[in-house]
């Protein structure tokens, strides 16, 4: 029997091109604020920037449906996070066309272009896509679950909405912050970054060059925003944070082993509303993990932070083996 293609004749699927960007950023944000989070849409300028990454081809690792005008109804991308073994997939269907085969058929390109690369990993390796959407997205969630995906995290976006500059914040002793100098700065944040994030679940090292480019340029960079702590010539903590959307969001917040337990995550946090307030935001954000182990979810908490939105973590397995 000749197999049903998974869309529809008035439905095209094609590798993603540059000259895409614009209309793919505005599929993006109809379907955000269709799940009443705007805020979090990738914008034009930040989807360029994640392209350039050097673990990311355009023409290989992301797919739009579009109709017969022309207009994109469905995106998907595909990431190498990690030596061939950790893969990402984020996946967006237009909210007026969620039942045309849109979505199957870009899951389809996601794991064919999967098993491609597989290939190049070592033979003893576990391999697995992960993909994340909002905890409401009945339709996605149950096109995962049908092809093998299954739940395996969960993260919230944490807010607050500010109503008067907080006083006193009280950082430990002899720690300082100095104003972040992106020329001599860089390296060292990027190396505290690693380490302060190196247990955390999901975390894959990455190279300082990648690194740069994905945190140290467009739009949304403002060197200003980012608030380092330091002990002498070391540093404690960070809070790395921009603007997404309308609202202040704290990208990065952590701190090194030396110096945890001491307040000093409670006081950046502090420090960063105060700086968003200043500017004339009230309203700032972040994003945890549901299951974090560190007692960011209590502190964030305890700082007037509320639940804002959810979201479910997806994961496929392609390959048993050990974990990278």
């Amino acid at each position: 029997m000749e197999k049903k293609p998974l869309l529809p004749s008035n439905l095209k699927l094609r590798p993603a091109q540059w000259t895409d960007s614009a209309p793919i950023a505005g599929l993006i944000l109809a379907v955000c604020t269709a799940d009443g989070n705007p805020n979090s849409a990738t914008s034009e300028d930040e989807l360029i920037t994640y392209w350039k990454d050097d673990r990311f081809v355009l023409e290989t690792d992301a797919w739009i449906v579009e109709s017969e005008s022309g207009e994109i109804v469905g995106y998907q991308e595909f990431f190498n996070r990690h030596v061939h073994a950790v893969f990402e997939g984020d996946l967006y269907i237009h909210p007026e066309h969620p039942k045309e085969g849109i979505g199957e058929a870009l899951l389809a390109a996601l794991e064919t272009r999967a098993r491609e690369d597989m290939l190049l990993a070592e033979p003893a390796l576990r391999i697995f896509i992960r993909s994340g959407m909002a905890i409401g997205d009945t339709l996605p969630r149950k096109m995962h679950e049908d092809i093998g995906y299954l739940p395996v995290r969960y993260a919230w976006q944490m807010e607050i909405i500010l109503d008067e500059l907080i006083p006193e914040i009280q950082f430990p002793e002899k720690i300082e912050l100095r104003p972040f100098n992106p020329e001599q700065d860089a390296r060292l944040v990027f190396e505290a970054t690693e380490e302060a994030f190196s247990e955390h679940w999901g975390h894959t090292p990455e190279s300082f060059e990648n690194w740069v480019t994905s945190r140290m340029s467009g739009e949304n960079f403002n060197p200003e925003l980012w608030f380092i702590a330091w002990d002498g010539n070391k540093i404690a903590g960070i809070s790395l944070c921009r603007y997404r959307g309308e609202i202040g969001y704290v990208g990065l917040l952590g701190v090194l082993k030396p110096y945890r337990k001491q307040g000093l995550a409670f006081a950046l946090l502090q420090h960063s509303f105060n700086e968003f307030y200043k500017r004339g935001t009230k309203t700032v954000g972040l994003g945890v993990d549901a299951s974090n182990p560190t007692g960011a979810i209590r502190l964030y908490e305890r700082a007037g932070m509320k639940t804002a939105h959810e979201f479910v973590i997806y994961e496929k397995e392609l390959r048993a083996g050990i974990t990278s």
